[in-house]
């Protein structure tokens, strides 16, 4: 006897998949968490509920890859959840944290906000954001990772504006900017970096961003480097390339 719909067994396979679906949903969470620290003036805990939605953002894709969750449930798009989310997570409440401290003045912060929300939708709405072996093509609108090292490195108004300013113009070039985890070449030194201005990050918010000058410097060379190196890849193509395996997409 066919039992009905409902009170069929849902297949293994099935509850994984979905499982990470979950999984990078969860994200949205922190980063309501994260918006109620900003709006209570507690950025030390909004930058940790943050930094723990980068966490969940970068493991979700290679489980999903890794379980086949597009093939096994086809009517889920996991790339409009992540984009949903990355957008609040990456963007949004950057920017709200960035006119919620004054970094840089009531009036600058402001229009340093807006100019990062407007900009950055423009972006998500482009269909050719990734290029070949993974790159993103212009800046792609990691303001959480930028407006972090802002309040790490407590950057003059004037800098910290232009140093917005370049990014929002940097979002429309056709530079290339890393993916540390899905582009090939280079990836132990890219991750190897990445890893380490995680470290450092996580010390400055420990430290409540009370941070000596080693800790500025190191930071802002570190994220320095993830902002340039896809660009100086593009600029030099045989840069670490050591195969043909290096070629394909990851």
């Amino acid at each position: 006897m066919k039992l009905p719909f409902k009170y069929r067994r849902v297949p293994y396979a099935e509850i994984r998949a979905f499982s990470v679906h979950i999984l990078t949903a969860s994200g949205s969470f922190m980063a309501f968490l994260a918006l109620v620290a900003a709006a209570e003036g507690r950025f030390v805990d909004l930058w940790w509920w943050l930094g723990l939605a980068l966490l969940i953002d970068g493991i979700d894709g290679p489980i999903a890859r890794k379980l086949n969750v597009k093939e096994v449930l086809p009517n889920w798009s996991g790339v409009m959840l992540d984009n949903v989310i990355d957008y609040v997570t990456y963007v949004l409440i950057p920017a709200f944290a960035l006119y919620q401290s004054g970094m840089i003045g009531e009036t600058l912060s402001f229009v340093a906000a807006g100019l990062i929300v407007v900009s950055s939708a423009i972006y998500y709405a482009d269909t050719g954001m990734k290029v070949e072996e993974n790159f993103f093509s212009g800046f792609p609108v990691v303001w959480n990772m930028l407006v972090f090292t802002l309040f790490v490195i407590k950057a003059s108004e004037l800098v910290a504006f232009g140093i917005v300013l370049v990014a929002v113009v940097m979002t429309f070039l056709p530079i290339n900017f890393l993916h540390p985890v899905r582009v090939a070449r280079l990836r132990p030194l890219n991750l190897t970096v990445f890893g380490i201005w995680s470290v450092l990050s996580g010390y400055a918010l420990l430290l409540h961003f009370d941070s000596p000058d080693w800790l500025m410097w190191s930071v802002m060379l570190t994220g320095a480097y993830l902002f340039v190196i896809g660009g100086i890849m593009q600029m030099f193509p045989n840069l670490g390339r050591r195969s043909s395996v290096d070629q394909q997409i990851q």
